[in-house]
């Protein structure tokens, strides 16, 4: 039976959570990998928790949504409190460590606890606005799911438009890729 990676990432509408998830999936399908991403609003949508629920096979998905998830990343104080029960003995739990969440608060039952600084990266070493990439970076990192060079490439097919007009966000993105898996 094939190993299937459940990734589950939270944050507050906005941030980044759905454009993560979609560049993983497209990156696991450029590598010839299944990849299954279902998106989760409430019906706050903006302003409220936004849940992306990713997994990645190199055989064919079964259902959309899981219990326990593999790798669950919370960027908000919110997140962290409307993930926790997707949490398990052998989920990594990823958050940033800037948001102000008692340490007693965090999921006791995490195979291992990640606190990355990605929103203080971003804001004092490249800019705030690849936040969610730096995050990216991360997942890679921890998961090995995709490869950097899929994530990139992933990245350049979502976001080109944009590196046309203004070559210096490639470089940008990609920096903020490479730190985040530094972070872990």
């Amino acid at each position: 039976m094939a190993k299937v990676t459940k990734i589950m990432l939270a944050g507050e509408g906005g941030q980044g959570v759905q454009s993560v998830a979609q560049i993983l999936a497209e990156a696991a399908d450029n590598e010839g990998r299944e990849a299954l991403y279902i998106p989760n609003f409430g019906v706050e949508q903006r302003g409220g928790v936004s849940i992306a629920f990713l997994q990645i096979s190199d055989e064919r998905i079964g259902a959309p949504k899981f219990d326990i998830g593999d790798i669950v990343v919370a960027l908000s104080s919110r997140a962290v409190y409307r993930v926790k029960q997707y949490v398990g003995e052998n989920t990594v739990f990823v958050y940033d460590a800037s948001i102000d969440v008692p340490e007693e608060d965090l999921p006791k039952n995490a195979a291992k606890v990640l606190a990355i600084p990605a929103l203080e990266t971003a804001k004092n070493e490249l800019h705030p606005r690849v936040f969610n990439v730096i995050i990216l970076g991360a997942v890679v990192a921890a998961t090995k799911v995709v490869t950097d060079k899929a994530a990139k490439d992933a990245i350049e097919k979502k976001l080109g438009y944009k590196f046309e007009q203004n070559p210096k966000l490639r470089e940008l993105n990609y920096q903020a890729i490479d730190k985040g898996m530094q972070l872990v």
